[in-house]
């Protein structure tokens, strides 16, 4: 049997995995497991464990799964996986995988990673802090924060992993500084705010400030200080009395935070997850191909640091995201008495930055980046210093553009219901009459024998079908032409960039193993919206109506009990 280890030297060690994308094991985010490893036959088994209502852990047999090494010849060798109970395999998407993902995912990237060599170009995880009271922390905070963290969005559950973070950098800052008192933060652009309210809730003074305001930030209370405010780089947005900035997913703000840490205090540190990609004025532009954009964009931010006179680390957090590396400024590399100097560097640069012009700093300020650097750095000598221009008043940009207040909905949503439904219409005609035509057999009453499913076309193919008008302004949507017909899952199927007329007698029924709550909300919606196909299609619907989730004509519409419930809620 797969679990029978017979005299080997098994060992087990229990242990919580988050998402780490270096390690092997995606499947158990946020759970714990058993973890048997056996060296003399080269496996690996994971059984994991769910808590029941009495707080006890018991193994869930239906997810138990087993990595094997075996040596075939010479130098071959071969890696599998195996899946005892492969019918009874529950999926939530989140914490269990699907095995398509084990079996297709998983497995291609354990041989790729077992023959590659080629060295990673970021650091290790966790490089800067202490993995052993990371692990402890987490479980703590974990248990602690749960229901929070439940009421938040999922895609923010993995928050919970920056303040276990901070708890420790700030730890380990505190015994080399011989500091009593916890450190006090800004977080600059604190979205939903659950970093904030958990930094607060352990004694760490400190504010969020967001441009928006999020309704989950009345759950928090008074004790969890945030603010709706915009944030133009400026001499109005100095944090004199704050220890660290933090700029988590902070967009435009991201290169402007080692500027506003430089010229709060001297002591000011800071902290940013760059994201997405931004210049002091605008949109990040790439200058050197020969680097991924995301690397570049780092080194770009970890230049601005430096320019400002910062140590700058880097640092991966284990985060189950391909954007999940960090840099931090916590010690500078000049003496107090040199902050005019710096500050005058700092605006010639940004100067500099908004005429596109590559500037570095002197070698007087400790620049020294090689790692990454491949002669982007260079002496900027005695012209650095020439044409000295102080800070420009209250804003140090002109022009600078905050994110807005309000935020756009583009993902064609907002268009108007007529417009999208002509798209739907022209499309769908387009492919129906396109050469040669697609027939399926179809047996049911009340249709011919065959059901036109029409040809597939690119995108591009139909998108030149299209006046000019209308894809102007499909395209004024993030995603134009594919957003809206993937939107229209009823009527299209968008693969491999090519559209097809969806055939609802080929869609796979539901599994057995679907979650409870998908069930649910699937029952609820049937027949609440009419059906497409038996309104528009010259061939009718290609289900007859008992099988058919959309209403075949108006009497059999129901009221959509998902709406009653939020109308009750509101």
């Amino acid at each position: 049997k797969m679990l029978n280890f017979g005299n080997s030297n098994s060992s087990e060690t229990k242990v919580c995995c988050d998402g780490n994308q270096d390690g092997l094991h995606y499947g158990i985010i946020y759970h714990c497991s058993h973890i048997f490893s056996d060296v003399f036959n080269g496996t690996v088994t994971f059984l994991p464990l769910e808590e029941n209502s009495e707080g006890k852990y018991q193994i869930k047999k239906c997810n138990i799964y087993q990595i094997q090494l075996k040596h075939i010849k010479g130098e071959e060798w071969s890696v599998s996986i195996l899946v005892p109970y492969p019918e009874d395999w529950f999926s939530d998407g989140i914490a269990y995988p699907k095995l398509a993902w084990l079996g297709n995912e998983l497995l291609s990237k354990l041989a790729k990673w077992s023959v590659e060599q080629k060295p990673s170009e970021f650091k290790s995880t966790l490089s800067l802090i202490s993995v052993a009271k990371y692990s402890k922390v987490y479980q703590d905070l974990k248990n602690k924060y749960k229901d929070m963290v439940k009421v938040s969005l999922a895609k923010n559950a993995v928050i919970i992993c920056f303040p276990i973070y901070f708890f420790i950098l700030w730890e380990e800052e505190r015994k080399e500084k011989g500091l009593t008192k916890k450190q006090s933060f800004v977080d600059l652009g604190c979205g939903n705010g659950l970093l904030v309210h958990i930094l607060n809730n352990e004694g760490h003074s400190g504010r969020g400030i967001d441009v928006r305001r999020r309704k989950i930030w009345d759950m928090y209370g008074p004790e969890t200080h945030l603010e709706e405010s915009t944030i133009v780089p400026g001499d109005s947005h100095l944090f004199p009395d704050t220890d660290w900035l933090i700029g988590n997913h902070s967009d435009e703000l991201t290169p402007w935070i080692p500027v506003i840490a430089a010229r709060s205090s001297y002591s000011c540190c800071y902290f940013v997850l760059p994201c997405c990609f931004f210049d002091f004025h605008g949109k990040y532009s790439r200058r050197q191909s020969k680097k991924t954009q995301y690397r570049e964009y780092l080194d770009f931010v970890a230049q601005v640091g430096f320019v400002c006179g910062f140590h700058v680390e880097e640092d991966c957090l284990r985060i189950p995201s391909t954007k999940r590396v960090s840099l931090i400024g916590k010690k500078r590399t000049y003496p107090p008495t040199e902050c005019s100097l710096i500050d005058k560097q700092i605006t010639q640069y940004i100067n500099n930055r908004q005429t596109c012009a590559v500037v570095t700093c002197d070698r007087r300020v400790g620049f020294n980046h090689k790692d990454h650097s491949d002669g982007v750095y260079e002496e900027a000598g005695s012209e650095l210093w020439e044409n000295e221009t102080e800070t420009a008043g209250t804003t140090w940009m002109p022009g600078f553009q905050p994110r807005e207040k309000v935020e756009q909905i583009r993902n064609c949503a907002s268009l108007p219901r007529d417009f999208v439904d002509d798209v739907v219409l022209s499309v769908a005609n387009l492919l129906l009459n396109a050469t040669p035509q697609k027939s399926c057999s179809n047996t049911h009453a009340g249709n011919t024998n065959t059901w036109n499913q029409g040809e597939s076309l690119s995108l591009k193919e139909v998108a030149e079908h299209l006046n000019k008008e209308t894809l102007k302004r499909l395209k004024s949507e993030c995603g134009g032409l594919q957003t809206l017909l993937k939107n229209n899952h009823q009527v299209f199927e968008v693969l491999n960039g090519r559209v097809h007329i969806r055939d609802w007698r080929k869609e796979k029924p539901s599994r057995k193993t679907k979650p409870e709550v998908k069930r649910r909300l699937s029952a609820e919606a049937f027949k609440t919206r009419l059906c497409w196909f038996f309104i528009h299609h010259p061939d009718g619907c290609s289900l007859p109506s008992e099988s058919c989730p959309y209403a075949h004509g108006t009497e059999e519409l129901r009221q959509s009990q998902i709406i009653k419930k939020k109308k009750h809620t509101q």
